[in-house]
């Protein structure tokens, strides 16, 4: 991209500006920033009342999360005239059963519409779908 520099990992990610995230808004982002950090087993880079960010050990790539005051938990599958999700996160894993108990655990919900064998949707505690599947 233009405008942005080029680092490898030789250089400390502390040091590094080339650092990308996705943002997810929802009503407490430091509650859901936990959440995905237990889910992923990543660790924080930052954390506040207005947001927090997490990221896998040693990567300059991650999730971050906004506190929205205004939020609005999305509907899947979508529903004409409710909030509609806007995008969704997905995670390859090797044992879909014990990975979607895990999530479940933490706080996720197993949505009702379940549209292939070989995936599961579920719902993040602030609402927001996400794939959990198998190749």
């Amino acid at each position: 991209m233009r405008g942005r520099e080029e680092s490898d990992d030789s250089v400390d990610r502390w040091s590094r500006h080339d650092w990308w995230s996705t943002v997810l808004d929802a009503a407490d982002a430091p509650a859901l920033a936990h959440f995905y950090a237990d889910l992923l087993g990543w660790t924080f880079d930052t954390e506040g009342p207005e947001g927090a960010a997490i990221s896998p050990p040693g990567s300059v790539v991650g999730l971050a999360f906004q506190t929205e005051r205004d939020y609005t938990r999305p509907v899947w599958p979508a529903h004409e005239g409710r909030q509609q999700m806007m995008m969704h996160l997905d995670f390859e894993v090797s044992d879909l059963e014990a990975a979607v108990g895990h999530a479940v655990e933490l706080g996720a919900e197993l949505a009702e519409f379940q549209p292939q064998d070989n995936v599961r949707v579920l719902l993040d505690p602030a609402g927001h779908p996400f794939c959990l599947y198998t190749d």
